[in-house]
């Protein structure tokens, strides 16, 4: 059973609306230890100075803010705690906008927040309201002696809160190097209508996350837990490379025909010709051919009774 992460409220102009945060993510990563070759054993870490060499106790250690090369401002905790926003305990609601005028590139971490008992129905009222309207609430609040920056929409009957970057924490595109301008390319109607036509080939009715896996975490598991089974791992060669694509629409033309007969062999209208299918381009090929290596693959072993394809594997000795 998941828990609250924050207790407060959600101040909605004269209306307080008592809630819990709760993590709406759990990421999924594996993680490894260092060890030491020879033996396995665990890497540990030890903070020791620059100036010596030598192990700095725990309660030595303070922060230091770098203005220059070897120059650092020691800041004390008792000056930071002097610093830290008034933990006021309530989701305060600065105004509402439209979600499409929000860049997801402002979006940070998520969180679901759930009514109090008590609180049900102008929870109901407000996430209905928002629904209606079509808006997001823009807010602030304090976690943990930091501000945030919010934004709040009805996700269902939840209400969903994701954490926000400030204006200076996003790093404009106009400050990069190498971005195309729109006066410098020359973009024909043909090809236009052929880029357009990929992406209509390649449009789905709607985004649904379950289809969608994390193939190379699963690929590593798998490789842990035949490691851990004492089987002995041959890695499989790297999947070749595309050749580097030149004429632009004849790439555009052969992958929306390759989208289109994908499509209709998907949907059982149509057999797709395995004898001379089109060639994917760019890094969809790419990501294609490296799902087709199997991660794993058996040394050769005489008489060896048959395993799956995707991993095959013999006991270590």
């Amino acid at each position: 059973m998941p828990r609250p992460i924050w207790n407060g409220s959600i101040a909605f102009g004269l209306v307080n609306v008592p809630v819990k945060l709760f993590s709406a993510t759990s990421p999924k990563d594996v993680r490894f230890h260092q060890l030491r070759r020879s033996d396995a054993s665990r890497i540990r870490q030890k903070r020791v100075s620059a100036a010596d060499g030598e192990e700095v106790p725990y309660e030595e250690i303070v922060k230091g803010y770098e203005i220059g090369p070897d120059q650092y401002v020691v800041v004390e905790p008792e000056e930071l705690m002097a610093l830290d926003p008034k933990a006021t305990q309530t989701i305060d609601i600065e105004e509402f906008v439209s979600l499409d005028q929000i860049d997801p590139i402002y979006f940070e971490n998520a969180y679901y927040l759930v009514p109090d008992k008590r609180a049900e129905k102008a929870y109901a009222l407000l996430a209905a309201a928002m629904a209606e309207t079509g808006k997001v609430a823009i807010a602030k609040f304090v976690m943990r002696t930091k501000q945030y920056l919010a934004a709040v929409r009805p996700s269902g009957h939840a209400l969903v809160l994701s954490t926000m970057l400030y204006a200076d924490e996003v790093v404009p595109a106009a400050s990069l190097d190498g971005l195309p301008d729109s006066d410098d390319v020359e973009l024909s109607e043909r090809e236009m209508q052929m880029a357009e036509a990929l992406i209509d080939s390649l449009t789905s009715d709607a985004f649904e996350p379950a289809k969608f896996h994390d193939d190379y975490r699963e690929r590593v598991l798998e490789l842990i837990d035949a490691k851990a089974q004492g089987h002995t791992i041959v890695a499989a060669p790297a999947p070749e490379t595309g050749a580097r694509v030149v004429d632009l629409m004849a790439a555009l033309e052969a992958s929306v025909k390759a989208a289109k007969e994908r499509r209709a062999g998907a949907d059982g209208q149509g057999d797709v010709d395995a004898a001379s299918p089109p060639a994917a381009s760019g890094s969809r090929g790419r990501r294609a051919a490296a799902k087709k290596a199997p991660p794993v693959v058996e040394e050769p072993v005489a008489e060896e009774e048959a395993k799956p394809a995707r991993t095959r594997r013999r006991k270590t000795a």
